[in-house]
């Protein structure tokens, strides 16, 4: 697909089949993150993909949580059966605007791959959490990391949002 096409075109989606999608749908999704540009080449994020049941179910309940809500009233993941976390390390002054690179990318190229994402936050206060820092401990992260964002992930189960016309004065010309 055209790079413009993909921008263009791309969506979050809210609704999701319960189907995972592929490993190399994945690693490409995961790939073009790895490829995002960073603060002087420094690579400050890093990336936790999260395809077992019982830990996205555990993360959208803390997420829920954060959003003080239990996980009985809300979703936050809207059914998405993958997420990828993305984590920057908070020594490197670019951290939050290289993480938020990585998150695009990868949303643009699970469109390109006609997968549907969304960008979910609280990844700041649900790694901020005791239950948080415990899992990053037992994923074997080490460092001072800060959550930039939960990307859902999955096949859509319906129709994709229309873009909205973009607004007047969106760009000037100096």
């Amino acid at each position: 697909m055209d790079i413009l096409e993909t921008l263009k075109n791309r969506r979050s989606c809210r609704k999701y089949k319960a189907e995972q999608i592929s490993k190399d749908e994945l690693i490409k999704i995961i790939e073009a993150g790895e490829f995002a540009a960073s603060g002087m080449g420094r690579q400050s994020p890093i990336i936790v993909s999260v395809t077992d049941k019982q830990t996205r179910d555990q993360l959208s309940a803390l997420n829920a949580e954060a959003m003080g809500k239990s996980a009985a009233e809300v979703d936050p993941f809207y059914g998405a059966p993958q997420l990828l976390i993305v984590l920057a390390d908070k020594t490197i002054p670019t951290y939050i605007y290289d993480g938020s690179l990585v998150m695009g990318n990868m949303m643009n190229e699970a469109a390109s791959l006609g997968i549907g994402s969304c960008w979910i936050h609280r990844a700041k206060q649900t790694f901020e959490s005791d239950i948080g820092k415990a899992l990053l401990e037992k994923w074997g992260i080490k460092g001072d990391y800060e959550g930039i964002g939960n990307l859902i992930i999955g096949y859509p189960d319906g129709d994709t949002p229309i873009a909205k016309p973009r607004k007047d004065n969106f760009v000037y010309f100096a």
